[in-house]
This record gives structure tokens, sequence and C-alpha cells, in this order.
């Protein structure tokens, strides 16, 4: 068969929909400034599917930094990889401000975290090492674990009791290949919002002699006393021995960073792929997140005025009888049954009818029958937003329960590519 052919006839789970819903559920245009409130094909819509926590996109000290970066150093500063000819004093001073945030001896920039998790992974290990990793981590944890040749065990999310009996399994291997045990988990888990089990894993450490590497994408800026992560909201900072974050989230920016020991960062910048044969990370995306580390750590309430808005959705939802799952997180998912059909038609509702933007999640990432809605709270939203919405979402809820989405009530919605 041409190579062509069978990529265009196996276009995987979601690209089977992707002519009935190109445009409209997947890849859909949100226009205007970055806030609670946007555009949808030319209506206004309250706006839960951005990732921009601390409300840091459109805040004016950060948007006069990254104007004034991009007109003193232009989007091509540095020209190229960081080893070669890509370094700054700007890049380093960032290091080490996100190492001291993070209470660790150093830390190292990413182009782009998803590309870095796959790279530190890969960089760590060799055939002889093993892998223990939890069933719901990430893709960008999954690709990296791809690379490595050696034995994995994966154990079932947050289930301590498996975690360790994996661990035994682990310690054996490692014994007889001479190699050593690598521990991932995530922090914040994105799509339910609940915290990896962090204290629980770090009190085995000692027993079993592993290194734990924590992916905390979503609990970078918003977990903890002072928002440096999941392992300070579970007072296990020095246990983690790679803290992996994103400027995706919190930071509303773009690349990442880990932070450990200095001689483990030392050998990561001359192993991580993805880093040496990589562009460096533009000025402006480094000045700006001078900015936003700024913000970060001397306006508490930033981060204060989410986790508002947070609780009360939360406990609003959850007073309206919706399942939320174990949310620990802002990340907010609405668990409601029905078929992939009726999700379209209930997002649909929500979106023309009740002017409200949100991702929906459907079947092969939750089991069929199940909907889910994720629901991303910002400092940027308001309470009266959160009333808006959950109001919203009683009455969808109402007319799913009644079977009024079973028909092409809104039929689907495609862009021509």
């Amino acid at each position: 068969m041409d190579l062509f052919q069978k990529v265009v006839n196996n276009m995987g789970p979601l690209g089977q929909l992707a002519d009935v819903g190109y445009g409209y559920y997947y890849f859909p245009k949100l226009e205007g400034e970055i806030s609670n409130h946007m555009t949808f094909r030319g209506k206004p819509v309250l706006v839960w599917s951005l990732n921009n926590y601390l409300g840091l996109a459109n805040h004016p000290e950060v948007r006069q930094a990254d104007a004034e970066a991009a007109a003193r150093f232009g989007m091509g500063s540095p020209m190229g990889a960081r080893m070669m000819s890509g370094q700054t004093k700007y890049h380093e001073q960032l290091e080490h401000e996100l190492a001291s945030y993070e209470r660790k001896e150093s830390a190292y920039l990413l182009n782009y975290g998803y590309m870095g998790m796959v790279s530190i992974i890969d960089s760590l290990l060799d055939r002889h090492d093993v892998v223990v990793y939890d069933s719901e981590s990430h893709a960008c944890i999954l690709d990296g674990l791809r690379l490595h040749i050696g034995k994995r065990f994966v154990y079932p999310h947050n289930d301590m009791e498996r975690f360790e009996a994996q661990l035994k399994h682990a310690r054996k291997a490692a014994d007889l290949s001479g190699g050593g045990i690598l521990v991932i988990t995530e922090g914040v888990f994105g799509m339910p919002g609940d915290l990896g089990n962090l204290k629980g894993i770090v009190a085995f450490k000692e027993k079993y002699g592993f290194r734990l590497l924590v992916d905390d994408a979503h609990g970078f800026g918003t977990m903890g006393k002072s928002g440096a992560g999941t392992s300070e909201e579970q007072g296990v900072m020095d246990g983690v021995d790679l803290y992996f974050g994103t400027f995706a989230k919190a930071m509303a920016g773009i690349g990442g960073f880990v932070a450990t020991q200095k001689p483990i960062i030392k050998a990561l910048t001359f192993k991580m792929r993805s880093q040496i044969f990589a562009k460096s990370l533009p000025m402006p995306m480094v000045m700006g997140a001078l900015k936003r580390m700024e913000l970060i750590r001397n306006h508490p309430e930033l981060r204060e005025k989410l986790w508002t808005i947070v609780t009360a959705l939360q406990k609003g939802l959850r007073e309206k009888g919706f399942d939320i799952g174990k949310t620990q997180s802002p990340v907010t998912p609405v668990f409601l049954k029905g078929t992939v059909q009726e999700a379209t038609q209930v997002v649909a509702d929500l979106r023309e009818n009740h002017g409200i933007f949100c991702s929906m999640v459907i079947y092969p990432v939750v089991p069929k029958g199940v909907i889910m809605l994720r629901l991303i709270p910002t400092s940027a939203h308001t309470l009266e937003d959160v009333k808006i919405t959950i109001d919203a979402f009683s009455e969808v809820r109402t007319k799913l329960t009644e079977g009024k989405y079973s028909k092409d009530t809104f039929p689907p919605v495609a862009d021509k590519y």
C-alpha cells in the first residue's frame, strides 16, 4: 500500500471526526484579546478553555515587557542554539530565578515543555535503567518513554498499593541490570484535575532507592503557598529530584524548565538533543518570562483571585449536583452521561444559545458513554461569570437528561481545508 494512502485511511480516533468537527469542535478560532470574554464565529462568548490561570496574558506590565523586548531584540534574537551562539545573560538570569523559586540548585530552560520532557527522559535513562510511571501520565511523558529501551512498569493512577508492587519489580530488575530507577508522575493531572500523590511516593524513596521526576505543568504558579507548585502544596519539595514546569499555563507564555541538582543540570545541558539541536528561546519570550516571574513572586493576589473563582465554581457545581470528580486544582471537569453525538449537541447549545465556550472531552480519552466538559478558571474571570455558567450547565443537563440532544438539533459545522 502507498504510504500516503495508508495515513489517509487511518487518521486515528480523533481524525475520524475531522470532516464534521473541524473549525468548530476541533481547531476553533477564538478571536480578540485573550480574556474571559472573546469572540467565536462572530459571536461573543464567555471562555473557559484557556490556560491563562493568573490572567497574565493581557496583564499591562506583561504586554509592555513583551512589546519592549520584541522592539529591542526582535523575534530572531538570539540566533542559533544555546550551545553554539544562542546563550545570553538573560537566559541564565531566568534559570537562576526559576531554580531559586523551586528551591533547587540549578535549572535549565526548555524551548517547549513537550519536547523538553521527551528529551529529559531520553537523556536520563539508558537500557539498564527502569521506569515506574502513573497510568494517566501526559502524552509528553509517554512519548519520552517510547525512546526508552529498558524496562517500564506502570501503576494505576495514584494507587499506592500497586505503585509499591511495581517498585518491587523495578528494584529487582534494576539490581539485575545494574541500572537505576526513575519514577515519573504529574503534580496536577491536566484532565481530571486531581493531584499526584507526591507525598505518598516520596515516602517510598528510602526503601526502594529511586529518583522522582514530576511534571507540574498545571501546578507551577497555581499550587502551594508561594505558587511553587504541587510539591510545595504537599510539603515535599526536597523529595522531588527533578521538577519540570512550563510557561504555557500560569505564565501564559512559551517554553519551560527543569530544576534539579547542579551536576544533573550540567549533564542534561550536554545531552538533551531537543535543546542542543534547536534554536534558543527567543529574547521576547525570555524577557517576558522574567516579568511574569516577578509578578508571580510579588503579587500573591493574582493567585488568591484565581482560587476565589475556583472555589466558587467548584462549590457551585457540586451544590447543583454536578459530578466534578476528585479535582484538587483549578482544573474543573464536569462529567455527564451521553453519546458522542449528544456531546457535540451539548457543546453547540452552550456556544450558540448560552454564549459559553468550553472544551469537550469524549471517547477514547474518556470511557464510552461519558462526556467531560473541561473548565479552566482564571483570575480574569468574575463571580458573575461563574453564576452564568452554572445556570447554563443546569439547563443543558436537563435537556440531556430528557433526551433532547438525541437528534441533530444543531447540524455538524465544519470549515473547509
